[in-house]
């Protein structure tokens, strides 16, 4: 990594005692060059754990609401209600664990190909199935301009869908979407809660990301709904106009 990107870094991840993926979306340069503003939009793992510093901090940055993407029960088993940040649940259930655990009660060995695939067809279902949720991210950014959080349980999938397509909409270039994606496999540190029945293998590739996640989900876009820019008008309703404005809340 350059000493420029490490430094970019530094800025961008928010080290925090009970949220390893807490980090910032600015930086990147979008549309007509105009870098993404730092300090407004952040993604994270989920914020059960925060102590008292890190909600301090939370509120040195000015953040008054989330938006939780985990499942129902995800969110019952950890749940936070911090009286400075107003939470806002898009709640998109879960799949990938329940389907390798679904396979290894029929006593079929899982093996790490299983979970590749488990958690391409996760990504397929998020756009197949849960848009809906993209679209009300997008609606809350337009109608709210102040600094916003978004999370699942690790903030890699859900999430990393979500920043891609945040992105996607400010106009940034696909390289620096990938770059973001990937950050995960640097940041995140999984709590050892929740023991599993899942090989080592399989969990490797369950709790990191990798590009052909994200690629399953963008394929889908480009396949089934003519690609990015048209998914985001069409399927999440973000018109030309309304893009513009989000251009002009979010870009410095």
């Amino acid at each position: 990594m350059s000493t420029h990107n490490s430094l970019v870094l530094s800025q961008r991840h928010i080290p925090l005692s009970g949220a390893s993926n807490f980090r910032d979306l600015g930086g990147y340069a979008g549309h007509e060059g105009r870098p993404v503003q730092w300090r407004k939009i952040f993604r994270s793992d989920h914020l059960a754990l925060l102590d008292e510093l890190d909600l301090k901090q939370l509120e040195t940055l000015g953040i008054q609401r989330s938006f939780d993407f985990r499942g129902v029960q995800e969110s019952q088993a950890q749940s936070y209600a911090w009286p400075q940040i107003e939470r806002y649940s898009l709640s998109i259930e879960p799949t990938v664990v329940q389907r390798l655990q679904a396979q290894h009660l029929t006593g079929k060995p899982l093996t790490a190909a299983d979970a590749l695939d488990a958690m391409q067809n996760t990504y397929r279902d998020f756009v197949r199935t849960d848009s809906h949720r993209f679209a009300e991210l997008f609606d809350h950014m337009l109608a709210k301009p102040e600094p916003l959080l978004f999370h699942c349980t690790a903030g890699k999938d859900r999430t990393g869908l979500a920043a891609a397509l945040i992105l996607f909409a400010l106009g940034v270039s696909e390289a620096d979407i990938w770059q973001d994606y990937l950050l995960t496999n640097q940041l995140y540190k999984r709590n050892s809660s929740g023991a599993s029945t899942l090989a080592p293998d399989v969990m490797k590739i369950v709790w990191g990301v990798q590009e052909s996640f994200l690629k399953a989900a963008l394929d889908v876009i480009r396949n089934e709904h003519g690609g990015v820019d048209n998914y985001l008008v069409k399927k999440l309703g973000l018109t030309a106009t309304a893009q513009q404005q989000l251009r002009a809340l979010y870009l410095a």
